[in-house]
């Protein structure tokens, strides 16, 4: 799936790496292209997720974002309306994506672009990123490269309680959320605890003792 498809070039990169579908949404028209299914949209209004998983059947094993705002020629301003634009497509992604599904975006850096990035992070195992060779530094364009969307029922920097129901062969403790297993290290069977998600993997995540309720 690519956000912003105009004028397709990404498309046909996609076309010659995949034999699976592929879907191309903008506010400008897209040239024809064999094979192609692309059509007129807002990526940043919620009817087009509807839109998007009928053209597609389903969901999605890739999303694409390579849109620029409108460029005004004010770095600040320019900077911000990337960042809202990215967004908007994270929060697409979300929707569209198959668990681990992977996501590549671009963006322009800034003062904001670290908080952009801590939000990718939260919702993917995997998150890079790289910026191409640019003549001015602050105009550089960053493409972050997300893989494996998180389906968990935690993220990291989450902060909960729990209560220690199994131990695991390494010995730490084990806590399970929704089915999910939280690993606390230096806990044991029957702790409860207050504790904080750490990191998130797709079948797990580790979490440090922040209070021992227990006790």
């Amino acid at each position: 799936m690519d956000l912003g498809a105009a004028p397709g070039g990404w498309l046909q990169v996609a076309k010659e790496l995949s034999e699976g579908k592929i879907v191309g949404v903008d506010l400008e028209g897209i040239a024809p292209i064999p094979g192609i299914t692309t059509f007129r949209a807002d990526i940043t209004q919620e009817s087009t997720v509807d839109l998007v998983k009928n053209a597609i059947g389903g969901s999605a094993d890739v999303v694409i974002c390579d849109a620029a705002p409108n460029l005004s020629g004010a770095w600040d301003k320019d900077h911000a309306l990337s960042i809202d634009l990215a967004r908007s497509a994270l929060k697409m992604a979300r929707k569209l994506l198959k668990a681990r599904g992977n996501f590549l975006v671009k963006v322009f850096q800034g003062d904001m672009f670290p908080s952009f990035l801590a939000e990718v992070k939260r919702d993917f195992s995997f998150v890079q990123a790289h910026s191409p060779a640019a003549s001015r530094k602050e105009s550089a364009e960053t493409y972050l490269v997300a893989k494996h969307l998180l389906t968990a029922p935690v993220r990291q920097g989450d902060v909960m309680d729990v209560q220690i129901d199994s131990v695991g062969k390494s010995g730490d403790g084990v806590a399970m959320i929704e089915n999910f297993a939280i690993i606390v290290k230096k806990s044991n069977l029957g702790d409860k605890l207050r504790v904080k998600i750490q990191a998130v993997k797709p079948n797990f995540a580790f979490a440090e003792i922040l209070e021992r309720k227990d006790k």
